[in-house]
């Protein structure tokens, strides 16, 4: 797809053609797969826990086959944290729900996937001037300062080093 970006784009601009005929020209442009990549996202951000060695175990929570509201009331104890909630039985344990629980109560859900809750379990804590949590400091640092570049100049030694690896 990225190769054919520059022509697509190139037609677009200058044919102008209507949708129909685009999608006849372009048909994979209009897969799912080539606009949802929320699973290659949620595959990322789970190898990049591993990768900086913490415990992702601690603060995303998954449940198989039992109902959200059990699964909120498992995690009443939790300071912040993911919670996702799969189907039994069916093609990948699908995802039935997808939220964020802090300080044992649910803020958020129906978030679809793990990536989703990250982002806006991100966003709360800035609105609310929260401290990361000790689980994720260094997955949460990365966002901060490396990909975001906000204060990117003090970096702990282990996402220095990751910087010069993504970046070399």
């Amino acid at each position: 797809m990225t190769k054919t970006f520059s022509l697509r784009r190139q037609e677009v601009v200058e044919q102008k053609p209507m949708i129909a005929d685009f999608k006849n020209r372009w048909p994979e442009l209009f897969q799912v797969i080539e606009v949802d990549i929320d699973l290659k996202r949620d595959s990322i951000l789970e190898r990049l826990r591993v990768y900086l060695n913490e415990d992702s175990e601690a603060f995303v929570k998954e449940y198989l086959d039992c109902t959200v509201s059990v699964a909120e009331e498992d995690m009443l104890q939790t300071v912040m944290g993911i919670y996702v909630v799969r189907k039994a039985g069916t093609k990948d344990n699908n995802v039935e729900d997808v939220g964020i629980m802090m300080e044992g109560v649910s803020v958020l859900n129906n978030l679809a996937t793990v990536y989703n809750a990250f982002i806006m379990l991100f966003g709360l804590i800035y609105a609310l001037d929260l401290s990361f949590p000790v689980e994720l400091k260094y997955t949460f640092e990365f966002f901060q300062k490396i990909l975001m570049e906000l204060d990117g100049h003090k970096l702990t030694r282990k996402l220095q080093q990751l910087n010069i690896k993504m970046f070399a």
